[in-house]
């Protein structure tokens, strides 16, 4: 019997900018960096998606597509909120969730049957529920593995609700007549390569035989492109799914040749990551700092900390380090910087150190207070004036 759940909300940051501001209901809205930045759309509301914007897309680009759009810089904090009071929702039913985004999950409620009926009147309750309590609108899929319902979760939105029965006659009614790229691992490139086959949609891959594929594409590509197109999926929902890594970067409107104003970008950056770690109640062992040059070469550096840690002040110190340190800039311009908290765990289950720093439990109490202060009053209600001017320490390591 059908399983496993797909959740994804809808239009997630748009719509809970419009949760907040009403007015910009029915408006074309771009989520991401301001068109005249060389940002991109983070998410776009489905007035602007008629005009063929789409996440991911260059901010100027999106800007002379919808030239009436209406942008909202993104809020992290915001957003971390609402996905924390869904995945509330979810906990109500199974603790079997694996969270791949604050705005996707798949949830395995197979141990929930018996208590709340089949996985469909789940699915239904969970976007019922989401709906009435947090005011967002879900798109759900019900099937037998992750790849199915996910599959289905996109098939009719938004609002959609779709359930794949078991079955492979099932999975073939929904799969053959959509495109390759709806595969798992088909992108952009493997979709030219297949395109150059001839193979378009799904049923052109199963039409196929296996050892002609494997020549052309490798067998162990072609195994899994043919599992999958049959709607074969092993994967399994992987419980406590907390994501890899929680990270923000920028790319500037003017290339950065100055180290204080890149470090000034990076403080900004290890507050934002450090508030969302706490908003979704996580802590990070370590933090990668990324770095793409003028020319367009890409570097990263990874440090990692002796316990895992939600304040910005570690992750600001250990940025900074690797910038000086163990980036050789060479007076080249820098195009992007973008941080990385990584090797996340739920707070509560960050092992702490044996000997208990009461100058870390101050930190944290202060993080904890300027967080509600910014709930209550917005994010320019607490801001650090002189934020990397040189301690007597020398560290020019501000607390955050």
């Amino acid at each position: 019997m059908p399983s496993i759940i797909h959740v994804d909300l809808d239009q997630f940051y748009a719509a809970v900018e419009i949760l907040d501001f009403p007015e910009l209901k029915g408006k074309p809205l771009i989520v991401g960096g301001r068109p005249d930045s060389r940002g991109v759309v983070c998410t776009a509301s489905y007035e602007a998606r008629a005009f063929g914007v789409k996440s991911a897309m260059p901010s100027s680009q999106a800007a002379r597509l919808c030239p009436n759009a209406i942008w909202r810089v993104p809020r992290m904090d915001r957003y971390a909120e609402k996905s924390h009071e869904v995945h509330a929702v979810f906990e109500r039913y199974t603790d079997q969730i694996q969270s791949v985004s604050l705005d996707e999950a798949y949830l395995d409620v197979l141990g929930s049957i018996k208590l709340f009926g089949s996985a469909e009147t789940i699915g239904r309750r969970i976007k019922h529920d989401i709906l009435s309590e947090t005011g967002l609108v879900a798109s759900v899929g019900v099937a037998e593995n992750k790849f199915l319902a996910k599959v289905a979760s996109d098939l009719k939105k938004p609002n959609g609700f779709v359930v794949i029965p078991p079955g492979r006659e099932h999975a073939a009614a929904v799969l053959n007549p959509l495109p390759v790229s709806r595969l798992w691992g088909v992108g952009a490139k493997t979709g030219d390569r297949l395109a150059e086959l001839g193979i378009v949609k799904i049923a052109d891959l199963l039409a196929l035989d296996e050892e002609w594929l494997s020549r052309r594409m490798g067998r162990e590509n072609a195994t899994r492109l043919l599992s999958l197109a049959q709607g074969i999926d092993s994967g399994e929902v992987e419980c406590g799914g907390i994501s890899k890594s929680l990270g923000r970067e920028n790319t500037f409107a003017k290339d950065l040749y100055d180290i204080d104003a890149m470090e000034r970008e990076l403080f900004a950056f290890c507050d934002e990551v450090s508030s969302r770690l706490r908003a979704a109640e996580l802590k990070c062992g370590g933090v990668t700092l990324k770095v793409k040059f003028a020319d367009f070469t890409r570097i990263s550096r990874a440090s990692m900390f002796e316990e895992p840690t939600d304040l910005g002040e570690p992750l600001y110190h250990a940025v900074r380090t690797m910038l000086r340190e163990r980036v050789e800039l060479n007076g080249r311009g820098v195009r992007l910087l973008g941080v990385a908290a990584t090797h996340l765990v739920r707070a509560n289950a960050a092992q702490q150190s044996l000997f208990s720093d009461g100058d870390n439990q101050k930190k944290e109490r202060a993080a904890v207070a300027i967080d509600k202060l910014r709930g209550k009053f917005g994010d320019g209600a607490v801001t650090f004036g002189r934020l990397l001017e040189k301690r007597s320490d020398n560290t020019g390591t501000p607390a955050i």
